[in-house]
């Protein structure tokens, strides 16, 4: 276990400093689109990294605050009448998070098609690319992860697309050109000439490089940028005013029936989140590692209990995250447990170090991360697929773009369950025909294994469809489940047939029937279950 420790850790130690860099913009971000004191944001990444992740079963999965709660958690502070309060339904989500892995209510992560999850991966990606080509160009009205296409600035996604246009920093946009460079050489050129260029990772060259042209240009009213265009961590001035930071939440209010509301959305939305992300990033997992989804609610009902006692934000696992650490190659829970300790180390010690960071370069390090999750073979290979695929795929990433997460997801399952009834329509029977022997044509029809009221359109169809004077055998033979409503269908359909002079054979696993005077009678005494 030692060996694999340290084994994994050349691999871990990397990709955590790349998930740091991803994960400090993106804390501080979403706490902003909440509406919620900056340090929150921090305080959740710290605990989903350090706290869900030594708990999680998955090995390369990363958590910290999402941007699918962040309207949720923006409108719940005002409603529930101050961030303490909001910080009890924190508490309180967690523990129904909890009682959901107790309750094995993980499984459901496994009910979404895996053309809406490959959807959803896409549609972030793009969503990722578009969103950072603003601050790539030191455009820095919105939050860094304000993901919506209607932004909390006013804008929209492609409106703010065309004002960075407008508006570009040239320091800025230099140093983000310089650092895209970077990291393109370093990936396609340098990681292969040897063990250096592997272990240090470009985005910490990067955004040290980022810092030295800040420090370098700082004088520079062309070329240097400005203080809006770098990160900003809340800086201390001592330990009293570090701990004054943290929030703790008013019980006093837990009467209040809108906190419950608050807790139950919290939990459910996050754990829907947690699962979905779950079983994407297993997915992109070159190992096909399975994390156990119950454990993993367990683990986030637990991190989020402890967010809410210290004053964070809800924790969900992130596919931004996780999906920056496989592609660094980590290999092991160890990964997002030390970029949680990269966080807490890092605003404690060097918080004034990380406010020279340009925005610019770690929204270069995002257009990365976007372009993986979204290459344009991936399209290619969806439609070749077929439209049952492609269709669910294209509506999931359009509603992601154009709206958000949860609808374009939302709208993505709808399709995929559409596409399933239409399939389920299609595929309910086969109907063959026979030649015809002694003036009557002969036909038969066998049934599918699973027979439900979906198919009861189709069916009907076929048998109205049935010429006079004809001869029907039904096999069933490999049918395991028949809904009553079929069997409605063909009791009614025996009535027609003996207007229509249509004899009807009933071929089963038990035998063969001819014209049986009650189908129900039948099959109640023959039942086909599941």
């Amino acid at each position: 276990m030692k060996q694999d420790f340290f084994s994994n850790l050349k691999s871990d130690l990397p990709a955590s400093i790349v998930v740091f860099f991803v994960a400090l913009p993106l804390c501080l971000g979403i706490a902003l689109a909440s509406g919620a004191p900056l340090f929150s944001g921090l305080i959740a990444g710290i605990v989903g990294g350090i706290v869900v992740g030594s708990l999680s079963g998955s090995k390369i999965g990363v958590s910290g605050p999402a941007a699918g709660l962040a309207a949720i958690v923006l409108t719940a502070i005002s409603n529930l009448g101050g961030y303490e309060n909001f910080l009890v339904a924190v508490v309180l989500g967690g523990i129904i998070q909890i009682l959901f892995g107790f309750l094995k209510a993980g499984i459901i992560g496994y009910y979404f098609p895996s053309s809406v999850i490959k959807g959803m991966l896409t549609g972030i990606g793009i969503i990722i690319i578009l969103k950072q080509i603003p601050h790539f160009f030191g455009y820095d009205t919105s939050p860094v992860e304000d993901f919506a296409f209607f932004q909390i600035d006013g804008e929209n996604t492609f409106s703010g697309i065309f004002k960075a246009f407008k508006n570009i920093s040239l320091g800025s946009t230099i140093i983000g050109i310089i650092a895209l460079s970077i990291l393109l050489l370093w990936s396609n050129v340098l990681s292969n000439k040897g063990k250096f260029f592997q272990l240090v990772q470009g985005p910490l060259v990067a955004v040290v490089a980022g810092i030295v042209y800040f420090f370098i240009t700082q004088s520079d009213s062309k070329f240097g940028i400005h203080i809006s265009h770098l990160v900003s961590v809340p800086v201390p001035e001592n330990i009293d005013s570090f701990l004054n930071q943290f929030s703790f939440p008013n019980f006093g209010a837990i009467t209040n029936p809108d906190i419950w509301v608050v807790a139950f959305t919290i939990a459910l939305v996050a754990s829907l989140e947690t699962l979905l992300c779950v079983e994407a990033t297993d997915k992109l997992d070159p190992h096909k590692n399975v994390t156990p989804t119950n454990r993993e609610l367990l683990a986030q009902g637990t991190g989020n209990i402890i967010s809410g006692m210290i004053g964070g934000l809800p924790i969900t696992q992130v596919i931004v995250r996780s999906s920056a650490n496989i592609q660094s190659g980590g290999r092991s829970k160890i990964s997002a447990i030390i970029h949680g300790f990269f966080l807490l180390i890092s605003v404690i010690l060097i918080p004034t170090l990380l406010n020279k960071i340009p925005l610019s370069v770690l929204a270069a390090i995002l257009l990365i991360v976007g372009y993986k999750l979204a290459k344009p073979a991936l399209f290619k290979k969806m439609y070749d697929l077929g439209w049952k695929q492609f269709i669910p795929f294209t509506v999931t990433v359009i509603g992601i773009v154009f709206i958000d997460l949860l609808w374009g997801i939302g709208l993505g399952l709808a399709v995929g369950v559409v596409v399933i009834l239409i399939k389920s329509f299609q595929n309910s029977h086969f109907l063959h025909k026979e030649d015809i022997s002694n003036g009557v044509q002969k036909m038969k029809m066998t049934l599918a294994e699973e027979v439900t009221f979906f198919n009861k359109g189709a069916i009907l169809k076929e048998l109205d469809a049935l010429p006079e004077n004809s001869y029907l055998e039904l096999d069933v033979r490999k049918t395991r489940y028949l809904d009553n409503d079929i069997v409605e269908i063909l009791e009614d359909f025996a009535v027609k047939a003996k207007e229509r002079n249509i004899d009807i054979k009933i071929i089963s696993e038990r035998g063969v029937v001819e014209n049986p005077p009650s189908y129900i009678d039948f099959f109640k005494l023959r039942p086909i279950s599941a």
